[in-house]
């Protein structure tokens, strides 16, 4: 089974094409190769390879509005495969869909997100709208 990695260009498309005013927020669910698999050939463990991608894209991320708003670490998979596990979760936050686009686009992020590739066995990057919390479990969010 291949992981997912990286955003089909339909889906982008998609994504691109709901560009409604104000902020989205993106669950990030990565799941790390014990070695990092790079196209040179060079030797890393994913985790050092997803922190280089980090340190790299961090500063476009900051530099167009970008913050982590949550950041968790995983423990169980209550409901869902047990097979699944996380080694990194966390919710960022962009300041309209166009940022997220143009982080996407810099010439230093594309560099940068070569490292993420090579460090990630399998991912989920969920998009969502900020919303105000309810009350109870069966209420449904309202646009925040």
């Amino acid at each position: 089974m291949t992981g997912h990695i990286d955003p089909t260009k339909e889906i982008f498309a998609l994504f691109r094409e709901n560009n409604r005013e104000g902020p989205i927020q993106m669950l990030n669910l990565v799941q790390l190769r014990a070695v990092a698999k790079y196209a040179d050939g060079r030797k890393a463990t994913g985790a050092e390879a997803y922190a280089a991608y980090g340190r790299e894209s961090g500063p476009v991320f900051e530099r167009l509005g970008g913050k982590i708003i949550w950041q968790g670490k995983f423990e169980l998979m209550l409901i869902g495969p047990q097979s699944e596990r996380w080694d990194h979760c966390f919710i960022a936050q962009y300041p309209s869909v166009q940022a997220f686009a143009d982080m996407i686009r810099d010439p230093v992020y594309r560099e940068a997100v070569k490292h993420r590739q090579a460090a990630v066995e399998d991912s989920r990057l969920i998009r969502c709208a900020p919303a105000k919390v309810g009350r109870g479990f069966g209420e449904l969010p309202e646009a925040g």
